[in-house]
């Protein structure tokens, strides 16, 4: 049984392309459960919060219940609900969970395979990384679900990648002259620029092209805030800040708040900006809530 495939494979809802990683965050979860305790079954009602937390901080602005995920990812192959009644799962009713007292974990298939190979599980877990988040999340993620994993890979996952352009950073720190787009941070050792990072606006795991109109530079800070959903770019290359954020500090006030409203800094002349379908996705998928109001002087 190929169990990189199956983890590559989840069925997901896809109404209307929206972005669905309730399934990848729960098995992720699982994994990371299974690597602290391989014989601990998953209660619904313990983990519930966790895994609430999880979708509310990854997941896409709209909310779903961890309900949807723990009843639905057992027709995937990889995971089994069991009541206080017996084997099977109640459905994904949230009271109906808490009141049978449903627990899940890992299939035995599975749980043999991870313990006969233990390399197994970093693997599976790479292929939702990529399949499902981009880059600048992962480490945090990995963390949220504590997942310990091996920095070396093996290529067996080089039938379900696909393959990134390695081009694409230089075009696009070359595109916006080695700046942030949003702070105009350029920070270099020697010749070499640190902290700046080739922002993918419409996520590389879905399906987001690696061409300059897809990417932006930017420092650390603002490509993690990018990712997170607290800052877009908005009609005319603006900068979106959300109403949700809160930042009570000076530093966040200027670092953050005030560049609500700004135009983006490039890119340079001749090189294509970011493209109107990109920044809607990222509107529609990553930014969390109503941008406000342009920043006042």
């Amino acid at each position: 049984m190929d169990w990189l495939e199956r983890a590559a494979k989840l069925r997901q809802w896809t109404g209307n392309g929206t972005r669905a990683p309730h399934k990848p965050l729960l098995f992720l979860y699982a994994l990371g459960r299974f690597q602290a305790d391989a014989e601990a079954e998953l209660r619904y009602s313990a983990v519930e919060a966790d895994l609430g937390r999880l979708l509310a901080e990854y997941g896409p602005a709209h909310r779903t219940t961890p309900a949807y995920p723990f009843h639905h990812l057992v027709s995937d192959g990889v995971w089994e609900v069991r009541t206080d009644r017996g084997d099977g799962s109640p459905g994904n009713r949230v009271l109906e969970l808490r009141a049978s007292g449903a627990a899940g974990r890992l299939v035995p298939e599975l749980r043999t395979a991870l313990r006969r190979e233990p390399s197994l599980l970093g693997r599976m877990a790479r292929v939702l990384l990529d399949l499902h988040f981009p880059p600048s999340l992962h480490g945090e993620l990995c963390e949220a679900v504590g997942l310990e994993l091996e920095l070396a890979e093996t290529g067996t996952l080089t039938a379900v990648r696909r393959r990134r352009d390695r081009r694409m950073r230089e075009s696009v720190l070359t595109a916006y002259e080695y700046r942030c787009a949003f702070c105009g941070y350029d920070g270099m050792i020697g010749a070499v620029p640190v902290g700046l990072e080739a922002a993918h606006v419409r996520w590389w795991a879905f399906d987001g092209p690696d061409e300059v109109d897809n990417g932006v530079c930017l420092c650390a800070l603002h490509h993690k805030l990018f990712d997170k959903g607290v800052l877009g770019v908005g009609d005319g290359h603006l900068i979106l800040v959300s109403r949700d954020f809160v930042g009570r500090s000076a530093s966040a006030r200027e670092h953050v708040v005030a560049l609500a409203g700004r135009a983006l800094l490039g890119p340079q002349p001749g090189t294509p900006a970011i493209a109107a379908s990109h920044r809607a996705w990222h509107a529609r998928q990553v930014f969390h809530g109503e941008p406000r109001p342009a920043a006042t002087a």
